[in-house]
């Protein structure tokens, strides 16, 4: 950012601030009487000065969610509810189909002891588990990161390997193709059998897929919203054994129906 642009976001800072000492006043003259009023400064997309977060129109960042600064989130990703990808001494890539799960945290290393410098680069088809701490780091296309588990600065992660829930991965390991590290600190516990090693794809997917669920449910309008309540209230009461005895065949209304790719026992038809 230029020294024009420093000086239009400082005056911006005045203005902003400007109108929150006025509204303080207005709350004082008003005594007793006024009612205070909390405004959310939340931003799920948030620049740091020139940085700015550049998302895939077909990516799904959750409410809730924060992407800060420099950060890329590729096409059919999706961050989910309370996680924070902030990109501000450094950059995050995160390529396509990869899902970064609930509460999880993605941090930059501006350099490591050694000067190395250290984003964090995550690659397609990546599965992050909820409330991973991901620091720095490598992940390779088609790894699997669980739930709790931490990645200190230098770690890579390498393709179709798995960093276990909960484990502690030292800074500058590399946990190699194929294999399951866990523990604290993480350490080499096996090799990946070859369902395992599909089971890390097909994550991708089931997630993608239901990221378009989530992203459908978001966009819906307040009218949307109220039919579909008004619909559940209506088919709740329905007893089917009723039904069946009397002859009465009813149809649950599409807005109730959820799509087959989401649905674990009902997967999709096979083109004839």
């Amino acid at each position: 950012m230029g020294s024009l642009g420093r000086a239009v976001f400082t005056l911006g800072n005045w203005i902003r601030e400007t109108g929150q000492a006025m509204d303080r006043l207005g709350c004082l003259l008003q005594g007793s009487y006024h009612i205070p009023e909390q405004l959310s400064r939340h931003r799920t997309l948030m620049n740091i000065f020139d940085k700015a977060p550049m998302v895939d129109m077909d990516a799904f960042v959750a409410p809730g969610a924060s992407v800060i600064g420099d950060v890329q989130v590729g096409q059919g990703s999706s961050i989910w509810y309370g996680c924070v990808l902030r990109g501000d001494v450094n950059s995050i890539s995160v390529g396509s189909r990869t899902n970064i799960q609930d509460n999880s945290l993605v941090h930059v290393a501006k350099s490591n002891i050694n000067g190395k410098v250290l984003p964090t680069i995550i690659g397609d088809n990546v599965t992050v588990g909820h409330s991973a701490v991901i620091h720095g780091c490598t992940i390779e296309d088609e790894a699997f990161v669980g739930m709790g588990a931490t990645l200190l600065d230098g770690v890579v992660v390498e393709k179709h390997a798995m960093v276990a829930a909960g484990a502690l991965v030292r800074q500058n390991t590399r946990v190699p193709f194929g294999e399951v590290w866990g523990g604290n600190p993480a350490k080499f516990l096996r090799k990946l059998t070859d369902e395992e090693i599909a089971f890390i794809s097909q994550s991708a997917l089931n997630y993608t897929n239901l990221a378009k669920v989530h992203a459908a449910e978001n966009a819906k309008s307040f009218d949307e919203i109220e039919l579909e309540k008004m619909l559940r209230k209506k088919f709740a009461r329905r007893d089917e054994e009723y039904d069946s005895m009397i002859g009465v065949v009813r149809e649950t209304p599409p807005e109730l129906i959820l799509p087959d790719n989401i649905l674990p026992d009902k997967a999709p038809k096979a083109a004839q």
